[in-house]
């Protein structure tokens, strides 16, 4: 059985939107949902920092190390080169 790598959701536009859709959809030649999708990513992209939901990851671990900001590259560097052995 074929897995979906997208999820489905339903929304529901105003008529407008939906005609003004439709014809980006068919000036562009891609479909409607595929728009909308990079509508989504844009906003998402041009979220301010503050809101981003994955900064709720910082500072969630800590790896003892005070100059990791700076010397990160060496650090996975040291720790690849480890597992390899």
């Amino acid at each position: 059985m074929k897995t979906l790598k997208k999820r489905p959701i339903q929304i529901y536009l105003e008529p407008g939107q939906d005609n003004l859709l439709e014809i980006l959809s068919k000036k562009r030649g891609v479909s409607k949902a595929a728009i909308i999708r990079g509508g989504i990513e844009k906003i998402l992209r041009e979220l301010p920092v503050e809101e981003d939901p994955a900064m709720g990851l910082v500072g969630l671990g800590s790896s003892g190390k005070g100059d990791l900001s700076e010397k990160h590259d060496r650090y996975v560097i040291k720790h690849a080169a480890s597992k390899k052995k």
